[in-house]
Parts: C-alpha cells; structure tokens; sequence
C-alpha cells in the first residue's frame, strides 16, 4: 500500500496558507508579523512553434518569473507607510524639483535598498519548511491603503515585487533534485 499523507495523518502536516513570515530587509528586518498576504513565486514559461505539413510541434520557450504581491498591516509604530516612502526615494525615485533635475532609478539603485527578500512558509512551531528568495527584487508598485468612514478595517498597504527569478529552499527532498535545495540558484543564491 502507498505511503502517503492520508494514511499517515496523526504524524503528518500539510502545508497551512496562514502559517508563513515574510522578510524585507529595506523596510523593517525585525518586524515580520504585520505580513497579511503574500503570494508565492510562479514561474510561466513561453513557447514556440513549427508548423510543418498538417502538423504543429511546439517547444518550450524563454522561462518568465511573475510579480509577486505582499500585503502588508500598516501599523503606526514602526510606520509602514513612511519607510515605504523613504525605500523609493533609497531607490533613487525622486519629484523632479525643476526643469533641469534629469535624476532616473537604475536597476541597481532599486534592488540595493530592498536587500533579499524572504518568503517563509512555517510549521506549527515556527520553523521554516520553505524558502522563496527573490533575487534582484525591485518595487514595480505601492499601494498604501484605502480609506472610507464605513471600515473599521486595518490599513493595508500592498507591494508589488519584480524580480529576476527565485531561488527555492524546500524541507525534504522529493527524488527530483538536490535534497532540500536550493532549486532555481543562479549566481547570487
């Protein structure tokens, strides 16, 4: 009979989507607990074709990393909202002051900030069981929140990470790869 988790249910734990940390340097590195939501690394890949005849054979094409999204509890101590400023402006985004101000972002003026981020998933104990590291993350967005008088909900702010791929580190080995990872390095995992 298979070995799986259903049989095995009092010794093993699936994977929980409210049981993770996520980790940004640039904005707080001891404050992970006001992460709401985040999405994990997706990875799409293109393809190519050749018609021949009646037929059409398709190959896998370039491999693209999808933006990630974490939002974020904006509490007032430390304020969310004015370290998220302040990581823009470290990336070198800056409100021209006159005609002349030709200032621009660089990629990595953008990614230096930041620093590696880190998105955790967790056991019920607080251990890491996966590791998602974005490598060269950048801010392509920033929302800080909505307001209405009908909310008494908390301010979230929300955002949008780009980067070049993601580098992951997983528990246990699945007879695919190196055990435990990473999967994914590239030159600066």
């Amino acid at each position: 009979m298979a070995n799986n988790f259903w049989t095995n249910a009092p010794t093993k734990d699936p994977k929980r989507g409210f049981r993770f940390r996520v980790q940004i340097p640039g904005i707080d590195p001891n404050y992970l607990w006001y992460a709401k939501q985040a999405t994990k690394p997706t990875i799409t890949f293109g393809e190519a074709s050749h018609s021949y005849l009646n037929h059409t054979y398709y190959w896998p094409g370039r491999a693209e990393w999808n933006e990630v999204d974490v939002t974020l509890v904006d509490p007032i101590e430390p304020a969310l909202a004015g370290n998220m400023a302040a990581l823009v402006e470290a990336a070198g985004y800056q409100i021209p002051r006159n005609s002349n101000d030709f200032s621009t972002m660089s990629k990595a003026s953008s990614i230096e900030p930041l620093g590696k981020i880190i998105i955790e998933q967790i056991d019920e104990e607080g251990n890491g069981i996966e590791t998602w590291t974005l490598n060269n993350a950048w801010v392509k967005e920033l929302t800080w929140g909505e307001l209405s008088y009908e909310s008494d909900d908390l301010i979230e702010c929300t955002i949008k990470l780009r980067y070049d791929w993601a580098a992951l580190t997983a528990l246990s080995d699945n007879g695919l790869g190196p055990a435990g990872g990473p999967y994914f390095a590239g030159p600066s995992s």
